[in-house]
């Protein structure tokens, strides 16, 4: 009885961890927000394009999302940051970009100004 009811309760633990985590963290339920510019990778592997959000309630927010141009423009969100109105792309090598300071590998990093 005392094992079904830790199983019962880890599995609830767990549940809950996950629903606060795709509520509040989940980058794939970011705001579309409004196209704001987009830069191609050297090699033309990747489309870095940035998009503001605001709600008028709080501070805009810079989202960044990574187009897979070779994989039939698949998308992925590498980038969310608060308080930011614009976007400003580098990319500095194939797989590298640096957006608004901050560097990432698009295919290993994501910068979140959630978990900071």
């Amino acid at each position: 009885m005392l094992k079904f009811a830790f199983i019962i309760g880890f599995l609830f633990i767990c549940l809950t961890g996950y629903g606060v985590y795709w509520a509040f963290f989940d980058m794939k339920r970011l705001p579309a927000g409004e196209y704001l510019t987009e830069e191609i990778s050297p090699d033309g592997t990747y489309t870095l394009r940035a998009y503001v959000s605001s709600t008028g309630l709080s501070a805009d927010a810079v989202r960044g999302e990574l187009v897979f141009n070779k994989r039939n423009g698949k998308t992925k969100n590498i980038y969310w940051n608060y308080r930011e109105s614009s976007a400003n792309i580098e990319w500095l090598d194939n797989s590298t970009v640096m957006i608004n300071g901050h560097t990432l590998d698009v295919l290993n990093d994501k910068f979140d100004f959630r978990n900071q």
